[in-house]
């Protein structure tokens, strides 16, 4: 009886180690960041996606699967800032024509992870209407920026913080989540660059791992009055490197 009980309880204790080792595999999978190269006409850019912003995430890779991306311009490029892509019409654009109303018909819900995760160099953006059109800043389904931006001194940094408690009162000035540099930030921000200025008010997703040389390059491309490269600077293909 004894021996039965004591086969027993080893047959259960693998199986309950056989258990615990297929969860940590899934919890480890769950937990790694999916990464897509971007193949544009000035060279590749790989990014990887941030599990924190799972709405953003899911979307974009839904995107690259489907070969959305495959042939759109990056249409709006702003020296010191970032440049913007994603707008199906462009894919067939003339030359000169103006862009950036072209969408996928439907909207994602902001997703703002401030302060952990901020608009620094090579952040992976989603563009979306304006605050009057759109004050939840619900992002849109397929538009997405990446950062270039600048360097900020402290002295810019702080008054930036201020002009939001200004504007949004007393919350502004204790919610440290939403309108206040971390010390990573900061030191971000005045080292590396960025647009602190969009933190809180759209949302990142990603960032550039490989090819911020790429996107310096593209960010230095001459335009006309509406920011539009002369010269298209197209995305051949995104691909999952998952």
């Amino acid at each position: 009886m004894a021996i039965k009980l004591i086969l027993r309880y080893l047959i259960l204790c693998c199986i309950a180690a056989g258990f615990f080792a297929c969860s940590t595999i899934r919890n480890s999978n769950k937990m790694k960041e999916p990464t897509v190269q971007i193949e544009t006409t000035y060279g590749n850019i790989v990014v990887k996606l941030y599990n924190e912003t799972p709405l953003h995430r899911d979307n974009f890779m839904k995107l690259v699967s489907e070969k959305f991306y495959d042939g759109v311009l990056f249409h709006r490029v702003i020296a010191d800032f970032m440049i913007q892509g994603g707008d199906p019409d462009s894919k067939t654009a003339k030359p000169g024509a103006q862009l950036g109303e072209g969408d996928t018909g439907y909207t994602i819900p902001a997703e703002f992870r401030t302060p952990a995760i901020y608009h620094k160099k090579g952040a992976l953006a989603a563009a979306r209407e304006g605050d009057n059109v759109n004050p939840q800043k619900a992002s849109s389904g397929c538009q997405f920026y990446i950062v270039e931006g600048k360097t900020f001194t402290d002295a810019e940094l702080d008054k930036m913080q201020e002009s939001k408690t200004t504007k949004y009162g007393n919350i502004a000035a204790t919610n440290d989540s939403t309108y206040k540099f971390s010390l990573q930030a900061r030191k971000d921000y005045k080292t590396v660059g960025g647009t602190p200025h969009l933190d809180g008010n759209y949302t990142v997703f990603g960032e550039v791992i490989k090819g911020l040389d790429v996107v310096e390059k593209i960010s230095k491309v001459k335009t006309n009055a509406s920011d539009r490269p002369l010269d298209d600077v197209r995305i051949i293909t995104m691909k999952n490197n998952r």
